[in-house]
């Protein structure tokens, strides 16, 4: 069995597409994935599985989030390792845990080409800094991420792709609970 991270985007947010985390998890046990965990009430789910594609294991938690929920709920999954790389090899990684809030993952749920990035005129204010590792945006916003134009949503738009954010202290969160069973 392999550990994953799924992480879904848009639910419990401003009242829309409510979901009570213990509901997910029995929805999600459902389907077969074992030690299913939840972290925080956005939407951050740790499961062990058999070997499976990504994406296959994404589109039957969608399906079941539908079903069970009645919401369109786009769903990234990645294996743990591939987490662990990005954490590891993050060269924004803050180097205290004070600093650790103006630090963000905007996790895309496409891959985009590194040129297509570079050719972005990011709406980056001072001091801020962005930059595509794999299909992750690594971003530090010393000014809070509530301040910043270079949110989800300016992702979204001028990459084409599904995105959702998380603040790195969740994103060390979850790689630490992938490694607890």
């Amino acid at each position: 069995m392999a550990t994953y991270l799924a992480l879904l985007r848009g639910i419990n947010v401003s009242g829309q597409n409510t979901m009570r985390m213990p509901e997910l998890q029995d929805s999600c046990a459902s389907l077969g994935l074992g030690d299913v965990r939840t972290y925080l009430q956005s939407g951050n789910l740790i499961f062990s599985a058999r070997r499976s594609a990504a994406s296959r294991l994404a589109t039957a938690i969608q399906a079941k989030i539908l079903r069970d929920f009645g919401y369109e709920v786009p769903v990234l999954v990645m294996p743990r390792a591939e987490l662990d790389l990005l954490v590891n090899s993050n060269p924004l990684r803050p180097q205290s845990g004070a600093e650790e809030k103006t630090f963000h993952a905007t996790f895309l749920f496409a891959p985009v080409a590194q040129s297509g990035f570079q050719a972005l005129e990011l709406p980056a204010a001072a001091g801020e800094t962005a930059l595509l590792l794999g299909r992750t945006v690594l971003l530090h916003c010393p000014h809070g991420y509530g301040r910043t134009k270079l949110n989800n949503g300016y992702f979204e738009r001028a990459l084409g792709v599904v995105a959702t954010t998380r603040n790195w202290r969740t994103v060390r969160a979850l790689q630490q609970l992938c490694e607890t069973p």
